[in-house]
């Protein structure tokens, strides 16, 4: 049978396209995939305006070698307090997670997270944790590889009722953050109560939790401004609370990455990743605040006589956390000056 010549230049030229999209379909095709796992939904903040975007960073600076594949929500099982161990034990590749789900085991990490010490910046306290992590977290995280470390901007009292001075906290039940956050609320009269965050909505509606002390950027992830309509802020700096956070990834996936991906891990993490995140949590704080004063909740500040006595109660959660570490056999004065000392170096900057 004889084909027509258009036929012929319509076989010639699939044959030569072949070929091509062959390589496309293959350079599209990751070649190393990576598992993301973390507690918040994909709506989130954390998620939609920090790893995920890295993600697609890595993707693109690595040509599509690297697919980081992120499962949020705990979507691969387990409950927050066991993300660093999933990282650690090879059953995950990266976690995003806090240091505070598991109190006492990062004692180190702690130190930005004492009342009245941190800036109500996140970027001043991203990058002062990070620098911090590097010189200072190596044996309390030698089983993992970190990526990065930051702290988030100040925490934020949101509750049922009005919050507008210190008595006014007197026997509220709020759920903190961080141990440490919760002995300095317990200092001024509050039923301090832990939890992870993604438990606060289902606490606050059964009554377990009268409200909780989380940043801006976190409400709209579990909805704490439609469970709630008074908001207080603590003024100026120091502010009352941050809390940390870490990404880590498991240590022999890390090192068994060929080199032009671990470079690429490398370049995108480290101060450059907690610098995106101080930044992401300063403007997702700014327009969460926003948006809640627009629906009609209330935001009130504290007067800076409170914060005042509230800081010299919260002193003793001070002296307790250096003799706890004096006991660990750890320098916690030294860490504090460190800590203090690159707070001042990016406040500064």
């Amino acid at each position: 049978m004889r084909l027509s010549r258009r036929a012929l230049i319509g076989i010639s030229a699939a044959a030569v396209a072949a070929p091509t999209l062959l390589r496309m379909r293959s350079a599209k095709a990751a070649e190393i995939t990576l598992r993301l796992h973390h507690f918040l939904p994909p709506k989130s903040n954390a998620h939609a305006r920090l790893l995920d975007p890295w993600a697609k960073k890595v993707a693109e600076l690595s040509s599509g070698k690297v697919e980081i594949q992120i499962f949020p929500a705990m979507q691969l099982g387990g409950k927050p307090p066991e993300l660093y161990d999933q990282a650690k034990d090879g059953v995950v590749d990266i976690v995003w997670t806090l240091p505070g789900y598991t109190p006492g085991r990062f004692p180190r990490t702690e130190v930005f997270e004492l009342p009245f010490i941190a800036s109500p910046r996140s970027i001043v306290n991203a990058k002062a944790s990070q620098e911090y992590a590097e010189a200072h977290l190596g044996e309390e995280t030698k089983d993992v590889k970190v990526l990065a470390f930051w702290s988030h901007d100040h925490g934020v009292i949101h509750c049922r009722s009005k919050i507008e001075t210190l008595a006014d906290l007197q026997g509220k039940k709020l759920r903190f953050p961080t141990r440490l956050a919760g002995e300095a609320l317990k200092a001024v009269g509050v039923a301090a109560i832990g939890m992870p965050v993604p438990q606060v909505p289902e606490s606050l509606a059964q009554g377990v939790l009268d409200g909780a002390v989380v940043p801006w950027e976190v409400v709209p992830a579990i909805k704490l401004h439609e469970l709630v309509k008074f908001h207080a802020e603590i003024p100026g700096t120091p502010t009352f609370y941050t809390a940390s956070f870490f990404v880590v990834m498991n240590k022999a996936k890390y090192e068994g990455l060929p080199e032009d991906a671990r470079k690429v891990i490398d370049e995108t993490t480290s101060m450059t990743l907690a610098t995106e995140a101080g930044k992401m949590w300063d403007q997702a704080g700014a327009d969460v605040r926003k948006m809640v004063e627009g629906q009609g909740n209330t935001i009130l500040t504290l007067s800076e006589a409170d914060k005042a006595a509230w800081m010299n109660a919260s002193e003793t959660v001070t002296e307790a956390w250096v003799a706890e570490m004096k006991g660990k056999g750890i320098d916690a004065p030294m860490l504090m000056e460190s800590a203090k000392s690159l707070l001042a170096k990016y406040e500064s900057a």
